[in-house]
């Protein structure tokens, strides 16, 4: 017997039972996850079947309240919903432009120095975790009501999720053409504009594109705060009661946002 023969059957033993408890883990890592999801689901009252049963019939009235819908103001609808559809652009130009230097910033083979990395992710993770609600509040409050508002509080906390993006794209670009313009003798920005942003525009294209439909959902409940757009007609049918208007205005909305996501699919295609 040769001593390969001999090690086969302690090393295929050595594998499954590396397998099995492999496994093991994977069960009681996807048993912890699971418990957690239970847990929350309990807390926040999702397993109250009777607290939701006893709620079905209050929105089946609302829904009943609901029709039929109510067209007669649509014509005062345009133009708030074109001060939605700038917002989301303006928003989104401000968060990109913004975010492509704290990107580079924010990753660890572009950025110059630990400290200015840190700097970086330090100011996303900020603006990311202010929602864009309290951003408008604190805007309108500064610049007063309108449109501005609501660009910079939807362009600023679109930073913290846009720059993330841009940074993670950044550190998985290929180091190959970085290094073949480091190699010629280029200059920090040449690297970047040679050797990084042809490899990773088609993710930054996609990440804006994403980024802008989410601005103009977001876009339309800005007017909450008095930041304009037809957030402000849906609150004052709200608390006029009219659910006919209300149900009319979010079709508008609705329709809205399948406009916006078939464009923002056909730019996709074209920056790919």
């Amino acid at each position: 017997m040769t001593l390969a023969q001999t090690n086969t059957p302690q090393t295929a033993d050595t594998i499954l039972a590396a397998d099995r408890k492999g496994r093991r883990r994977l069960l009681l890592q996807i048993g912890g996850i699971v418990a957690i999801i239970v847990l929350c689901l309990w807390l926040t009252g999702m397993l109250d079947g009777g607290r939701l049963a006893d709620g079905l019939p209050a929105i089946g009235t609302l829904f009943a309240e609901m029709v039929p819908l109510d067209f007669t103001r649509w014509r005062q609808w345009v133009e708030p919903m074109i001060e939605t559809l700038a917002m989301s652009v303006a928003g989104t130009a401000l968060a990109v432009v913004l975010s492509i230097p704290l990107g580079f910033l924010a990753a660890r083979n572009t950025t110059p120095n630990k400290w200015a990395y840190q700097a970086a992710r330090l100011v996303l993770n900020t603006l990311r975790s202010i929602p864009e609600l309290i951003m408008g509040i604190i805007f309108v409050a500064a610049v007063g009501f309108g449109m501005l508002p609501g660009v910079l509080a939807l362009g600023l906390h679109s930073i913290g999720m846009v720059g993330k993006f841009f940074a993670e794209a950044i550190e998985h670009a290929h180091p190959a053409p970085i290094e073949a313009a480091e190699a010629s003798g280029a200059t920090s920005l040449q690297v970047i504009s040679h050797g990084v942003m042809p490899q990773v525009f088609p993710q930054f294209a996609d990440v804006t594109m994403y980024r802008w439909e989410y601005n103009f959902r977001a876009s339309t409940v800005m007017g909450m705060v008095g930041a304009g757009g037809i957030g402000t007609e849906l609150v004052g049918s709200l608390r006029l009661l009219d659910y006919p208007q209300v149900s009319a205005v979010l079709i508008v909305i609705l329709a809205t946002v399948t406009i916006v996501d078939a464009l923002s699919n056909m730019l996709r295609k074209r920056f790919q």
